[in-house]
C-alpha cells in the first residue's frame, strides 16, 4: 500500500499489530475515540480498528494471574457497542468485516468472521485456501484489502480475496439454515477435536490385545479342532470388523453425531453402523467364498468412498476422527496424511487382490493392466490440483504400483530402471506443479504454491520445515519411536519369507503368488510417505489399522482352509463356513 501512496490507519493496540511495518513502526495510529471515530474512518482507504477482547473467566488458564473482572456478558456488551459506533460512523459504500482473531480462553474453537457491504451480500463466505464454504483463514483478510484496493498480490503472500456464495433468498429461513451450517461446522470440529487422540490409542490397542490373545491361544494349542477352527473364524471375522472400521470414521460424518448430548457415544454409535453395514457386505457378499474377496470389498469401498470425498469437497473428511481438522489448521480439502495412508494402502491391497486373481486363472498381463490402471487412477486423484492435491503421497504410491505392475510380468529391477522410474516419478510431478502453477495465483493448489515458493528461492526452507516438523512429531510421541522399528521387521518377513518371523505368513505367501509382492508395495508407499511428509509417522502408523487386519484374515482364511483340506475325507463334508 505505501509503495502505490495508500495510507493504512490503525485505531486501537490490537490495530496497531496488523497495521505495523516490517520495521515495527506504525505511521498512523490513533487511540479509540467515538468522537473521532467519523473521521479517523474515513482518514485512509482501509481501516484496521480493535473493538476491544472477550475473555471468559468459565475458561480461563488457572494459573493465569490477570484473570478477567468482568462477566463475559458485559465484555461481549462493550464489544458491541463499539462494533455499533464503527457501523455507525463508517463512510456510505464501505466494506466492513467483524472478525474474532484469538480464543476467548484456553478452549481452541472455529471463531466467527462476518462482512458486510456493497461487495458482499446474504450468503456464505469462502476463499480458496480453504474450499470450504464457511470456512476462511486469517491469512485471506490480506488479499482481500489489497483485491478491494486494486493492489496486485505479492506471489508470496500467503491466503485469497474473500468471496461469498449468494443465498438462494434473503428469507429468515435461509439465513437460519446458514446460521445452522455454520454452528454444526464449529460443533463438529469443537467436539471431535478431543477424540482423536483417544480413539486412535483405543483403536490399535484394542487391535493388538485381541490378535496377541489369538496368537497365544492358538500357539499353545488351546481347545480340541472343532473349536480352533472356530477361533479362526471369530479372528477371520473380527480381523474384517476391524477393517472397515477406518473408512466408517468418515462415513459417520454423513450423520449429525455432534448434535446429540453425548457425542462420544453418538460418534461410536455413527462409526459402528457403518462398520457393521460394510463387513456384513464384505463377510456375507457372493465375494466372500473367494480367498481374497472381503479383503477387495473394504478396500474397494475405502479408495471409492475417499476418492469421491476429495473430488466433491473433502466434506467427509473435514472434523471426523481420521480426517482434517479445522482447528488446527494444517488442511482443508484433498488429502491429508491420514487420509492418503488409507488411500494408498487400500488401492494396493486393491491392486494385489484384482491382480491375484489374473494371475492365477493364467493372465498375467491383464492383470499388470488392471493393475497398472487402477494404481495410475489413485495417482491422479491424489496428485490433481483440483481433488487430492498432494504432493508427498503420489510421490511413494507411483513407485509402489510400478513394482507391483513389474513384479507380476516378473521383470527384475536394475540400478538402470530404478533411475528411469525415479526420473519418470520427478518427471509427473514436475509437469503436475507447473501445470498448476500456471493457473491465477488465487486457484493455485499446495502444487502449484511449492513452484512459486521454489522460483522464490524458498523451497529449501520448506524442506527443512517439513524436515523439522517430522523430526519433532517423531520423538514427542514415545509410540512413534516403534514405527521404524516395525517397519524394519516388517521388511525382514518380506525379504525373508522362509526365516521364523516369516513363519505365520509362509503358507499365505505359498498359495497366494501376488501377496508378497503387494505386500512390499505397500511397505515401498510407507517408507517413501513416512520419510518425505511432514508428520510422515503416521502414514505407517494409519495405513497399517488398514493393512494389518486384512492380512490377518486372509492369513487365517489360508490356514482354515489347509486345515480343511488335511481331513480325512469322511469328515471333510462339514466344511469350514466362510
Amino acid at each position: 500500500m505505501a509503495s502505490r501512496g495508500l495510507c493504512l490507519q490503525a485505531i486501537g493496540p490490537g490495530a496497531a499489530l496488523g497495521a505495523a511495518r516490517s520495521s515495527g513502526m506504525v505511521v498512523r495510529y490513533q487511540q479509540y475515540d467515538d468522537s473521532t471515530l467519523p473521521t479517523a474512518l474515513s482518514s485512509c482507504p482501509a481501516t484496521l480498528v480493535d473493538v476491544g477482547a472477550v475473555r471468559d473467566p468459565a475458561d480461563a488458564n488457572p494459573q493465569d494471574e490477570a484473570r478477567p473482572n468482568a462477566t463475559r456478558a458485559r465484555q461481549v456488551g462493550a464489544v458491541d457497542a463499539r462494533v455499533t459506533a464503527v457501523l455507525k460512523a463508517a463512510p456510505a459504500g464501505t466494506d466492513v468485516a467483524l472478525l474474532s482473531l484469538a480464543d476467548a480462553g484456553v478452549t481452541e474453537r472455529l471463531r466467527m468472521i462476518a462482512v458486510t457491504g456493497p461487495h458482499f451480500g446474504a450468503g456464505t463466505l469462502e476463499s480458496s485456501s480453504t474450499r470450504q464454504p464457511g470456512l476462511v483463514q486469517l491469512t485471506d483478510l490480506t488479499p482481500t484489502i489489497l483485491a478491494h484496493l486494486g493492489i496486485s498480490r505479492p506471489p508470496a503472500l500467503g491466503g485469497t480475496p474473500l468471496r461469498f456464495t449468494p443465498a438462494r433468498d434473503s428469507s429468515d429461513r435461509s439465513a437460519d439454515e446458514r446460521l445452522q451450517a455454520l454452528l454444526d461446522l464449529d460443533q463438529a470440529s469443537h467436539e471431535v477435536h478431543g477424540l482423536v487422540e483417544p480413539f486412535f490409542y483405543g483403536f490399535v490397542l484394542l487391535q493388538l490385545a485381541f490378535f496377541l490373545a489369538v496368537g497365544l491361544l492358538w500357539r499353545r494349542g488351546w481347545g480340541l479342532p472343532a473349536q480352533r477352527c472356530r477361533l479362526l473364524r471369530i479372528t477371520r471375522r473380527m480381523a474384517v470388523i476391524a477393517a472397515a472400521v477406518p473408512v466408517s470414521t468418515f462415513l459417520a460424518n454423513l450423520l449429525p453425531w455432534w448434535r446429540f448430548s453425548a457425542p462420544l457415544v453418538s460418534i461410536v454409535a455413527s462409526v459402528t453402523l457403518f462398520t457393521t453395514a460394510i463387513s456384513a457386505l464384505a463377510l456375507l457378499g457372493p465375494w466372500s467364498r473367494r480367498l481374497f474377496g472381503p479383503l477387495g470389498m473394504i478396500c474397494a469401498t475405502t479408495m471409492t468412498v475417499l476418492a469421491l470425498d476429495v473430488m466433491s469437497g473433502s466434506r467427509l473428511q473435514l472434523s471426523s476422527l481420521m480426517g482434517l481438522q479445522p482447528v488446527i489448521g494444517g488442511r482443508f480439502y484433498g488429502m491429508g496424511n491420514v487420509t492418503f495412508a488409507l488411500f494408498g494402502t487400500a488401492t494396493l491391497m486393491l491392486c494385489t487382490a484384482v491382480g491375484n486373481h489374473l494371475v492365477t486363472v493364467g493372465q498375467p498381463r491383464h492383470a499388470a493392466v488392471a493393475v497398472g490402471a487402477i494404481g495410475l487412477g489413485a495417482v491422479i486423484i491424489d496428485a490433481s490440483p483440483s481433488w487430492g492435491s498432494d504432493l508427498g503421497g503420489p510421490t511413494g504410491l507411483l513407485p509402489a504400483v510400478i513394482f507391483l505392475v513389474l513384479a507380476i510380468l516378473q521383470i527384475a529391477l536394475t540400478w538402470r530402471r530404478l533411475l528411469a522410474i525415479g526420473a519418470a516419478i520427478g518427471g509427473f510431478l514436475f509437469v503436475l506443479g507447473l501445470l498448476d502453477w500456471l493457473r491465477p495465483a488465487e486457484s493455485r493448489s499446495h502444487l502449484g504454491k511449492f513452484v512459486q515458493t521454489t522460483l522464490a528461492g524458498g523451497a529449501w526452507d520448506i524442506v527443512v520445515r517439513k524436515l523439522e516438523q517430522n523430526i519433532t512429531l517423531f520423538f514427542n510421541n514415545p509410540l512413534s519411536l516403534l514405527i521404524p522399528v516395525a517397519l524394519v521387521l516388517f521388511a525382514y518377513i518380506l525379504t525373508r519369507p522362509d526365516s521364523a518371523a516369516a513363519a505365520p505368513m509362509r503358507r499365505s505367501f505359498t498359495s497366494i503368488p501376488l501377496l508378497r509382492p503387494g505386500l512390499i508395495a505397500v511397505l515401498v508407499m510407507w517408507v517413501i510417505g513416512f520419510a518425505l511428509n511432514d508428520s510422515g509417522a503416521a502414514i505407517p502408523a494409519v495405513g497399517a489399522t488398514l493393512a494389518l487386519p486384512l492380512v490377518i484374515a486372509t492369513a487365517v482364511r489360508t490356514l482354515a482352509e489347509a486345515r480343511v483340506a488335511a481331513r480325512p475325507a469322511t469328515t471333510r463334508a462339514s466344511r469350514l463356513r466362510r
